[in-house]
């Protein structure tokens, strides 16, 4: 009789695992998936009770998400899909060829859109919506380095003249040309976000997603099944802001959100993650972090393999190899493929043996598969919950061969010779003759041809074409909206208050208001106690999409933390990056979603400009409209907080910026004149401008407005207060800004009692208008030399006036610095150059030299140099203004 007991352990071993095996299967078969599911977390937990430890991993294995058999029907005709696809790859390709023979080094790339062909074009054929009469339309951010090949799709749908592709990258060329990425500044009918400052793109479509559900929960929007799409780059997660916000996504559940990240494992140097699995990183991080991952690795030509890989060998080799060693499998021939790859067991060699080293070479990868991309597409659309993102495995540069497909170089391939030319035009297909090909022309079939017909019946099928940004909002009504800001002309009649304080009070008449109160989008990155805000919680509501859920703790206070699935506060927590993606997402609500929401984002100031100056760049390219309120502004105005808490720059930085408009305002009524304004700009005669207004902390008097100074004030710069002293024996004009403005208007008094100088108070409340202003009438007089020379605004309000002026601002003397060529002698700039300290104002401003008596002096020296008093006036005024004129430098200190 045959003994048939285990022979040793191992074979006992592998006996048990056959039994549990057969077991699962059993469950599986009769209690379905989700038993199984059940039943392995309780045999996980069952295990850690016992004591066994197993180590966490996020991961599944190295195969696609969805087996082929869950696969739906492709729809389409794969055929005419692929011509067109051919098509869009050559004008792409053929775009940069021609423009870098036409300009070296113009620049341009390639290999982007040559790995994200079947991605995108998956996506135009099935499932991009367009706005149209029954669908509000997707939003998508494409990845800007795949530019050409978005235009090209455009060309090839008749959208875009072949006159324009010849000046890609030549914008400036006679007809006009193509802007090299997304950028809705430059055309503003097509593109709708920037999205090459690579991370940006995922960080503001988390938030657009997220401000859409806003939108429909607040009652402005009807619900719709849009999606937000993302497209990024496996290198480009790397980024910060690329994965920075992803947890936001999951935990308010925008199921309206699909990441699609093309990993070509290549990023512009090298291999993204050479010694390891950039798919397995980002698999790990996006399965902690809550979404649903869908991994789109092999194509269809593996199906079968995979089905005879009944020991999971093939799974295992798949799961062993690194991206740089993946990398050179795609550059090398079958035979080292079959050798390096499938040659490590002797079983998957075997498996592989019927197959030539030529058809091993043309395994495809799954982002190349338009049946395994349209898979993964239509889980996503349909996942509910929780947000997407698909992983999809390319070559990047596919399509271009020899000229770099797959190489390190491949990112800046620029060039193509005629033989390239040529071998990429047989790949594909492309009906160009050889003695055309080295001119790399553009080609597009006729517009009955199949292959436009198809397109364009897909496009309109899907709501119309993508992208295209498209304006439906109307002007916004503003009856009442002087209304809102008349009590702020009166000033504070003998309160003191804070200009941060005062914003807070507008900012609440402008939500009670009829017409625009619900469009008011008040966003706060965790500091509205700081700013004085906490009213609004009760007034308006915090938006959470899951309303309350809890007591919170000081319920029976007034003020408590009111959170509601119809709030209004954006209370973002500690990001300012998130903060203003979501401020983009409103500022831009006009053209996304035909809503004029008018965002007020208030920010520790000095987290604004410097921190997220990329953003702010990018809200101007997508033309937002909105308002930014730098709140504790000024270096000498936030007492306390030190070096790295007190801006004293931000007006610099804001001033590089084009259409981004910025004021340092004193009082209540310049804060209202520009608010007010501000609105009509924008939503009114639809200007594509932004606000940087400065508040402070401060608490002081505010005066009431005077007569005709609101011109002045929108200008930059009016006359606050002219001196009334007759007897003076010198005059000066004195020039302060925000905070500084009451340190001004004390250096006058000083200045009148003690030394009989009359001064002149101006409150220059932008010097980046005046700065503007001054430049474009000095251009125009260069180009009209024949003409009546227009002045300078700056130069108008001193014209005849021959005395010092002083200026005097909680900022970089550089500000002021800006308009001192259109003053009648030069400008004696008080600032705040240097780093900040942790101490109180009083010190804060000797300290910087910015306070009263360094105003005083300064006066006093500049007289004194004009010959207009005795040198020892202004020695006996350090003495009795007790200046220590040894101390240190504060620029360098």
């Amino acid at each position: 009789m045959r003994n048939t007991a285990p022979k040793d352990a191992a074979e006992l071993e592998a006996l048990e695992t056959r039994e549990w095996l057969e077991s699962l299967d059993y469950v599986l078969q009769s209690g379905g998936p989700a038993r199984v599911g059940r039943l392995l977390r309780e045999l996980g937990d069952h295990a850690r009770r016992k004591g066994v430890k197993q180590p966490f991993t996020a991961n599944t294995l190295y195969v696609n998400t969805i087996p082929a058999t869950e696969e739906p029907p492709f729809p389409g005709s794969r055929e005419i899909e692929r011509r067109i696809k051919s098509l869009v790859r050559w004008n792409a390709l053929a775009m940069v060829v021609k423009a870098n023979k036409a300009e070296d080094g113009i620049g341009g790339h390639i290999s982007t859109y040559a790995s994200a062909a079947t991605l995108y074009e998956v996506g135009f054929n099935h499932f991009f919506k367009g706005k149209g009469d029954n669908h509000d339309g997707d939003i998508i951010f494409f990845q800007g380095h795949a530019a050409p090949g978005i235009y090209a799709r455009a060309f090839v749908e008749g959208r875009i003249p072949a006159e324009k592709l010849e000046n890609f990258r030549r914008e400036l060329k006679a007809g006009g040309g193509l802007s090299s990425y997304p950028h809705p500044w430059l055309m503003p009918e097509f593109w709708e976000f920037p999205t090459v400052s690579m991370g940006l793109g995922p960080i503001m479509s988390i938030y657009q997603a997220r401000f859409m559900r806003y939108l429909e929960d607040r009652g402005l929007k009807k619900r719709s099944d849009s999606k937000v799409w993302a497209f990024l780059g496996d290198g480009e997660t790397d980024e910060p802001e690329a994965l920075g916000a992803i947890t936001l996504a999951s935990r308010e559940k925008l199921d309206n959100l699909i990441f699609v990240i093309n990993c070509n494992l290549q990023r512009l140097d090298g291999p993204v993650r050479g010694n390891g699995q950039i798919i397995q990183e980002l698999e790990a991080v996006f399965r902690g972090a809550g979404w649903n991952v869908i991994k789109v690795l092999w194509g269809s030509e593996w199906d079968a393999l995979l089905e005879k890989d009944k020991d999971g060998l093939l799974v295992k080799r798949m799961g062993e190899v690194v991206d740089g060693e993946y990398q050179k499998y795609a550059v090398e021939s079958g035979a080292y493929v079959r050798e390096h790859f499938w040659g490590k067991y002797p079983q998957l060699a075997e498996m592989v043996s019927h197959l030539s080293d030529e058809q091993l070479k043309k395994l495809t990868l799954g982002g190349h598969d338009p049946t395994k991309v349209h898979a993964a597409y239509a889980a996503a659309v349909k996942t509910t919950g929780q947000p997407t993102v698909i992983l999809a495995r390319t070559i990047k540069g596919y399509g271009i061969g020899e000229a770099g497909e797959g190489k390190n170089i491949t990112h800046q391939q620029k060039k193509l010779n005629e033989d390239e030319l040529r071998a990429f035009r047989t790949r594909f297909g492309i009906p160009i003759a050889d003695a055309e090909v080295a001119k790399a022309p553009f080609y597009r079939p006729p517009d009955n041809s199949p292959e436009v017909t198809y397109m364009l019946e897909r496009r309109k099928q899907l709501g119309g074409f993508v992208p295209r940004r498209i304006t439906t909002s109307e002007p916004l009504k503003v009856d009442t909206l002087h209304d809102c800001f008349t009590e702020f002309e009166k000033g504070t009649e003998g309160r003191k208050a804070s200009t941060t304080m005062v914003f807070v009070r507008m900012l609440a008449k402008l939500l009670k208001d009829k017409e625009l109160g619900e469009l008011v989008v008040p966003i706060v990155p965790d500091e509205a106690r700081t700013f004085g805000m906490e009213a609004l919680f009760r007034q308006v509501g915090i938006y959470s999409h899951a309303g309350q859920l809890y007591e919170p703790v000081d319920m029976d206070t007034l003020l408590y933390y009111k959170e509601a699935k119809e709030g209004q506060i954006l209370e973002e927590g500690i990001t300012e990056a998130g903060s203003m993606s979501s401020f983009i997402a409103a500022g831009t609500a006009y053209a996304t979603h035909g809503i004029n929401t008018i965002p007020f984002f208030i920010y520790y100031s000095m987290f604004g400009m410097q921190r997220i100056g990329d953003l702010v760049w990018a809200a101007g390219d997508s033309r937002t409209r909105g308002f930014l309120l730098g709140g504790t502004a000024g270096r000498t105005t936030l007492a306390g907080e030190g070096l790295q808490h007190q801006d004293g720059h931000s007006h610099l930085f804001s001033m590089a910026v084009p259409n981004l408009i910025s004021y340092d305002p004193a009082f209540a009524y310049e804060i209202a004149v520009i608010i007010e304004e501000g609105i009509r700009r924008m939503y009114v005669k639809g200007d594509s401008v932004f606000y940087y207004i400065t508040v402070m902390n401060e608490n002081y008097e505010h005066p009431p407005m005077p007569q005709g100074v609101r011109d002045g004030i929108l200008k930059g710069m009016y006359r606050f207060k002219a001196s009334e002293k007759k007897d003076a024996k010198a005059r000066t004009q004195l020039l302060g800004s925000g905070a500084i403005l009451p340190e001004v208007i004390k250096a006058a008094r000083i200045l009148e009692d003690q030394y009989s100088v009359a001064a002149d108070i101006w409150s220059v409340t932008s010097y980046q208008e005046l700065y503007r202003e001054g430049h474009a009438a000095e251009r125009w007089n260069r180009l009209h030399p024949d003409q009546t020379p227009r002045v300078p605004y700056v130069r108008q309000c001193f014209e005849g006036i021959d005395q010092p002026i002083i200026a005097a601002s909680d900022y970089v003397k550089a500000l002021p610095d800006a308009i001192d060529r259109w003053l009648p002698r030069p400008l004696v700039s008080l600032g705040t150059d240097g780093f900040g300290r942790s101490e109180n104002r009083a010190s804060l401003r000797d300290f910087f030299e910015v306070d009263s008596r360094f105003i005083v002096l300064a006066t006093l020296d500049e007289l004194a140099r004009a010959g207009k008093l005795d040198v020892a006036v202004v020695t006996k005024a350090i003495k009795d203004l007790n200046i220590n004129a040894e101390k240190p430098n504060p620029a360098t200190a």
